[in-house]
């Protein structure tokens, strides 16, 4: 089966939660550290956005880690 978009951001949305949720990051302390929209940020985790590689990298350092280990947790063989 094929991944459709919807699946894809919300696994994407539920990787970042966790990972931000594992920090004990308010969604408020990722959108100041990240420098993104706090809606845009709930938005994402909500699966509702698709966020450009530039989000994503700003999102990885406020998390501290990498593009490729937030992007490691995601199941794309649906």
């Amino acid at each position: 089966m094929a991944v459709t978009n919807p699946e894809l951001l919300h696994s994407l949305g539920m990787r970042i939660r966790y990972l931000r949720r594992e920090r004990n990051m308010s969604i408020l302390d990722l959108s100041l550290e990240a420098d993104v929209n706090r809606n845009y940020i709930s938005d994402l985790e909500r699966g509702k956005r698709n966020p450009t590689i530039e989000v994503l990298f700003k999102i990885s350092n406020a998390l501290n880690i990498t593009l490729s280990n937030l992007l490691s947790g995601i199941d794309i063989s649906l």
